[in-house]
């Protein structure tokens, strides 16, 4: 049972000092923000420029089945509840949160965006059953998730994070 106990945490330790130690170089700040246009939940095409016209975006790549991802999103919906409602400089349209899942399956994308309380109305997807092959992790040189980018109201991306809750203060700071 040691020897089992070891191994699991010589494992989680090895993969939070990989994904924290990874810096994404795919995405520089400044620079425009890739697009994104993926189907929500009901199957209607959203458009991440559209969404992010006049609105400070925090984009959040999540999917049901990871661990650190669904640990994160109560600090996210606290986060999304506290700065939606807030004037933000700069933004005429406020602050909202857009989530890609990496998500196979349909069913278990929604199940977790209801147990999870995310209700923000801009959760995209691609289900590609080969999940790391997804047309955005290349666009936004994913290699672990969650990450997140917060993009300016003008579509630039101002910051990068390895997780959403670390946006917070960057955001904090944009509230008038």
């Amino acid at each position: 049972m040691k020897k089992i106990i070891s191994t699991l945490a010589l494992a989680v330790g090895v993969i939070c000092t990989a994904s924290a130690q990874y810096e994404n170089t795919t995405i520089k700040i400044g620079q425009k923000a890739p697009e994104l246009a993926y189907p929500n939940p009901a199957g209607k095409t959203m458009k991440l420029s559209e969404i992010n016209k006049g609105r400070l975006v925090l984009l959040d790549f999540w999917a049901s089945w990871c661990g650190p991802c669904r640990h994160a999103n109560p600090g996210l919906v606290k986060m999304y509840n506290e700065y939606s409602k807030k004037k933000i400089k700069g933004a005429k349209n406020g602050f909202t949160v857009v989530s890609f899942s990496l998500d196979v399956a349909k069913e278990s994308w929604v199940k977790a965006i209801a147990a999870d309380g995310l209700s923000w109305p801009y959760q995209m997807s691609d289900l590609n059953p080969a999940q790391w092959h997804s047309a955005a992790c290349p666009l936004y040189g994913l290699q672990f998730i969650p990450q997140a980018f917060l993009i300016d109201p003008n579509g630039k991306i101002i910051g990068k994070y390895n997780t959403a809750e670390q946006a917070e203060q960057d955001i904090a700071k944009l509230v008038e």
